[in-house]
């Protein structure tokens, strides 16, 4: 499952009340009770298998539009050895109709229990048995998204990671793999399309107008990847031929107005297929894979087993009504979740603290597919960028988690840059490592020994040593401590002897319950330049594993400039202390792309802390004028350099983000930091005018020329868009207003959106007001999205009370993950001036958003009250007030343990 609010590096526990069915004396009875459940802790370490495992699971759900009625056979084994202990299975918000075992009907007292959190059996017995039960289920009312739900009148599943237990009573826990034999049940013509995991089996029609379809996957799965769809929707088809020579059907599913943006998504998947046979030998299994995408999904998409499901944001596409990140993000998306079908279907988690063994090892194989069909270059910098903003800020608060977590309150607060972001790093340290071949060898040993099994981290680590005779014990550090380890380097030249020493040294600060780190193992990929440009020593592993270590480089004939953590080699930050003129050189001349954009950033970093570091923020023209030659210079070299890759070259003059800088400042002072951000952009923009200008004519698509994703167009683009941000600045509003006018996708388009929305005036007014009829005449609802995020995150004056009329806009649906994240969490997140603006009023707003936003989805919720756990890091007034409001969410009664758990953990 892919997180959307990791795309985007966007922003998720107390008494809950339930209403619950009761029996009496073996018959049903409705009685309702509120029933106050408090938060529990759960520990990896307590993990044990349940006595009783269940093998096979058979469903049949009668949808009606009141309630569905979910008719569940569970076939059960003992655990070996037998042992005699309660069947415990887990509920949520499930009347049940019935209950029997090998067709005697139980008695509740005697033979179960019920409770808040779901039904034991007292005395299951030594043997196999069957359970049946009937519960009804009410997914019209389901705003939690999770479960059986109904969207824009459809009937989906959302499963992971504590969903099933929301559809019928089961051992809803990833280590129960099961084969499951399915059947829905609906009105044909509200709901023609049916659909389930695994194969179809059969399907025909019913009285009074009803219809049914069978299903059958043969392979044993955890019940968080089940799903089934009931809807009317259409869709495109295809085939793909597997490398053995099987025909597998492709389908993509949506709103019938979406069909004509399906197609992306369909060769993405075809990339995917083909690229996986040929990396890693893995074929797919079935001989369907669906794909269904909907307009209510909290997550970015699901990768249940031949039935993803997925988020419209993540699927849709096309020139008019998708940007170039657009496309990458579906590419990145579908294959991330065709991927799962191996690294995370086929071998699951033992148990939820193993997330990443599925998430980290899955981001990491769409991260190398995405640099295949892209740029590799440009790929690495992106997951960079996520890592410094937003991961390392997590590593540095009071959420800071290894990516193995100890503990959890709510399963679906973990689902976080560290387990996805940052445990994909931990992959391609391996990687690293081994090799190519080494790691290969050890993904098919890892695949071999596990195939239809639910393992462990450890599992992996084994087989990653096993298949290399390496000793990877040290390693198991980056599953089991949290934080972000600092690499300082320091190098010495010996001229007479031309050796070149370089002592490379770690710390970790402390993190929350883990105030002293052990040394990690840390490949440092280092190269080492001439003063002239020219290579001494090409990219060469080191391996940090010590607190401090020396490596030498023979036949050095000159001084040398280090290259260091090329290619983002490890997750780590580097203290090594440079001159400007030293970064400027290397941001000119290393040979490898990633540091090259690297010197450039901090030399950013550099000018923009010294500018913010006690600066008048309300003089912007005095604080303009500080802005060093050394960073126009550099810039200008970057933006005139011949050869280089114009997408290179746009990372490379875009400046470093509140999020990455303020983790450099103690405390925060966002005036400040935010006067420096904006004097530097205008000082860039004033002083590189006419090289600017320059560029953008330049790069101005060629007359009637085809919309194309080849990397040089995408990077024509890119470039161009960024060079028309600095340009705007000096109020250029011409260039924006003739670039929408005159655009022919939306790369073009919302990005002169974005140049004009700061602008108070009659240009800015004629883009928002057609970009808006635009979308709404021809029902785009993901551009609407679009419009109403580039106005949440304008830094203007009045940018809450934008906010807040947007909520009243009547294209804003509050039950919509995607709206809702698109104003809400976009504010929180993208528009630090409003957010911390001085009054507290943008703390206030989003605080009461999150308790408001509780009640219907916990999960939105939670990933919202995120924006405030670096209270601790910001200085007098604003840390008090941002202390206030997580007190006033964590007091708020009735509130998920989702949010009661992400409050508590940034108060503690």
């Amino acid at each position: 499952m892919l997180a959307l609010s990791l795309l985007s590096s966007a922003l998720r526990l107390a008494p809950h009340a339930r209403s619950l069915a009761s029996l009496r004396g073996g018959s049903v009875g409705m009685a309702s009770s509120a029933v106050v459940d408090a938060p529990v802790e759960r520990f990896r370490k307590d993990y044990a298998l349940p006595a009783q495992l269940v093998g096979a699971v058979e469903l049949k759900f009668e949808i009606f539009e009141t309630e569905t009625l979910v008719h569940a056979a569970l076939h059960v084994e003992p655990a070996s050895p037998p042992r005699r202990e309660p069947m415990v299975l887990d509920g949520e918000e499930l009347a049940l109709r019935s209950i029997e075992m090998d067709g005697a009907p139980l008695v509740e007292g005697s033979d179960f229990t019920l409770s808040a959190a779901g039904l034991t059996l007292l005395s299951p017995p030594l043997t196999p048995f069957t359970l049946r039960t009937v519960v009804a289920i009410k997914p019209q009312e389901n705003t939690q998204l999770s479960g059986l739900y109904k969207s824009s009148g459809n009937f989906v599943t959302q499963c992971e990671a504590e969903g099933f237990r929301r559809i019928t009573y089961f051992q809803d826990r990833p280590d129960i793999m099961a084969t499951y034999k399915v059947r829905i049940e609906a009105d044909k013509q509200a709901y023609p399309l049916l659909l389930s995991n695994g194969n179809e089996v059969g399907k025909g029609d019913l009285p009074s107008g009803r219809h049914f379809a069978e299903f059958v996957d043969p392979f044993r799965k955890p019940s968080y990847l089940f799903a089934c769809v009931a809807g009317k929707l259409d869709g495109i088809e295809d085939k793909y031929t597997t490398a053995s020579g099987r025909d597998v059907r492709l389908a993509i599913w949506s709103e019938p107005e979406n069909i004509d943006q399906l197609g992306w998504a369909m060769q993405s998947l075809k990339d995917a297929m083909r690229w996986d046979e040929q990396t890693y030998g893995l074929e797919y299994d079935l001989d369907v894979y669906h794909i269904v995408a909907v307009n209510d999904f909290n997550m970015g998409a699901m990768e249940n087993k031949g039935l993803n499901v997925f988020n419209t944001a993540c699927v849709l596409a096309k020139p008019s009504t998708a940007t170039d990140d657009d496309y990458e993000r579906v590419q990145g998306v579908v294959a991330h979740e065709y991927f799962h079908n191996w690294s995370g279907n086929r071998v699951t988690c033992r148990d939820w603290f193993q997330l990443t063994l599925k998430e980290g090892l899955t981001v990491f194989r769409d991260q190398h597919f995405s640099s295949d069909m892209t740029s590799e270059a440009v790929k690495r910098i992106e997951d960079a960028r996520i890592m410094r903003s937003a991961q390392f800020a997590q590593d540095a608060g009071p959420m800071a988690h290894p990516i193995r977590p100890e503990s959890y309150i709510a399963m679906d607060n973990f689902y976080t840059v560290t387990v996805y972001n940052k445990g994909a790093e931990v992959i391609r340290m391996y990687r690293t490592l081994l090799g190519a071949q080494g790691f290969r060898k050890g993904m098919d040993l890892y695949f071999a020994r596990h195939d239809g099994q639910a393992v462990t981290c450890d599992d992996f680590r084994a087989a990653m040593a096993d298949a290399n005779g390496r000793d990877l014990t040290q390693f198991e550090r980056w599953y089991l401590q949290a934080g972000t380890p600092t690499v300082k380097a320091r190098g010495e030249y010996d001229a007479e002897g031309g050796v070149y020493s370089l002592t490379l040294s770690q710390t970790t600060p402390p993190t929350p319950g883990q105030p002293h780190k052990l040394p990690f193992h840390i490949p440092v990929v280092t190269g080492l330049l001439a003063r002239d440009g020219t290579t001494l020593v090409d990219s060469t592993v080191l391996e940090l594993t010590e607190e401090e270590q020396t490596f030498k480089f023979e036949g050095i004939t000159s001084p040398p400039v280090v290259s260091l953590l090329r290619g983002f080699s490890a997750p780590v930050k580097v203290d090594l202390p440079r001159s400007d003129e030293e970064l400027a050189f290397l941001a000119a001349n290393d040979a490898d792309p990633f540091n090259r954009w690297d010197a450039s950033q901090r030399l950013a970093t550099r000018v923009l802390l010294e500018m913010a570091a006690g600066c008048d923020a309300t003089q912007t023209d005095a604080l303009e004028k500080e802005v060093p030659s050394s960073l126009i210079d550099a810039f200008r070299a970057t933006l005139c350099a011949p050869g280089l890759d114009n997408s290179l070259k746009a990372y490379s003059l875009s400046l470093p983000d509140f999020g990455t800088l303020s983790q450099e400042m103690d405390p925060i002072e966002p005036d400040s930091l935010l006067a420096a951000l904006k004097a530097t952009r205008k000082a860039i923009a004033r002083q590189l005018h006419s090289e600017l200008a320059a560029a953008y004519d330049a790069l101005a698509p060629p007359a009637g020329a085809a919309f194309t994703l080849e990397p040089e167009a995408v990077g024509r683009r890119r470039l161009r868009n960024v060079c028309l941000s600095y340009l705007a600045k000096l109020g250029d509003e011409d260039r924006a207003l003739a670039q929408f006018r005159s655009a022919t996708c939306m790369t073009e388009s919302i990005a002169a959106v974005r140049a004009l929305v700061e602008s108070p005036g009659a240009a800015r007014d004629e883009v928002l007001s057609t970009f808006y009829e635009r979308a709404k005449a021809n029902k785009e609802a993901l551009v609407i999205n679009k419009w109403l995020a580039v106005q949440a995150a304008a830094d203007t004056p009045d940018a809450l009370e934008t906010v807040k009329s947007l909520m009243a806009h009547e294209s804003f649906d509050a039950n919509n993950p995607n709206t809702l994240r698109s104003v809400v969490n976009t504010f929180a997140g993208a528009n630090p001036a409003g957010f911390h603006k001085a009054d507290g009023s943008g703390y206030r707003f989003i605080s009461e958003q999150v308790i408001d936003i509780d009640k219907r989805n916990p999960q939105v919720a939670a990933r919202l009250c995120n924006a405030f756990n670096t209270w601790r890091r910001y200085s007098g007034a604003r840390q008090d007030m941002m202390k206030g409001e997580l007190m006033r969410i964590k007091e708020s009664p009735g509130l998920s343990k989702d949010t009661f758990e992400i409050a508590s953990r940034s108060l503690a």
